[in-house]
């Protein structure tokens, strides 16, 4: 289940960050099942997962207004004997298009960076395709994408942001207080009965490509 965020295990998992102890977590983000992520914070936490998701052998797709802030993704993926940029990443704009047929050896994340209410371009409808929703701020019109993710990853959220996570979620104040204090490099890992801290971590190629862990973009 895409819920369960465990020590690593699962083969077709994907390494999120460290745990309490220094443990390595991970996520079943990329699934037998259509699936929906919503990350809530910068685009840093996108631009990780995004290539993490490519680094096991998913096809991405980005729907984004902001085309430049993911070219380093596109540059990570490198290019064909051709000099042509490797089609295993695509950059688009927000409009839809056909979008590659996922299979278990080619399991497809999408990635809809279009705002803090974004529309339903690319819904997950097939398994192997996870649809991940990048939300810079909590909106008060995201309640139902957020109700409907399989996953939620929070940053740090400031006061008013949080209060509105706690009406749709429905968060006691010990989790409120949590959300206001995380640190730069912390999310929240937030599912069906699941309340799991994760502390991102960098590799060396990473830090490369995107830079150094962060809050924003």
């Amino acid at each position: 289940m895409l819920d369960h965020v465990s020590p690593s295990g699962d083969r077709g998992g994907m390494v999120l960050g460290q745990g309490a102890q220094g443990e390595p977590l991970m996520i079943s983000a990329l699934r037998p099942a259509p699936t929906r992520i919503v990350l809530v914070g910068g685009l840093y936490l996108a631009l990780q997962v995004a290539l993490r998701a490519m680094a096991i052998g998913a096809w991405v797709v980005v729907a984004t207004g902001r085309p430049a802030k993911w070219q380093a993704l596109a540059k990570a993926a490198g290019t064909g004997p051709d000099g042509r940029p490797v089609p295993l990443v695509q950059i688009r704009r927000l409009s839809p298009v056909e979008l590659p047929r996922p299979t278990e050896d080619g399991p497809l994340l999408v990635v809809h960076d279009g705002g803090p209410t974004p529309q339903e371009l690319f819904p997950p409808r097939t398994p192997w395709q996870t649809t991940i929703y990048v939300l810079p701020y909590l909106h008060p019109q995201a309640g139902a994408t957020a109700n409907a993710a399989d996953l939620v990853l929070m940053q740090r959220l400031p006061a008013g942001q949080a209060q509105l996570a706690a009406r749709i979620w429905r968060l006691p104040p010990p989790m409120i207080n949590q959300l206001t204090s995380l640190q730069d490099d912390q999310v929240v890992a937030l599912g069906t009965n699941l309340w799991r801290p994760v502390r991102l971590v960098t590799t060396q190629r990473e830090q490369q490509i995107l830079g150094p862990v962060r809050r924003g973009d």
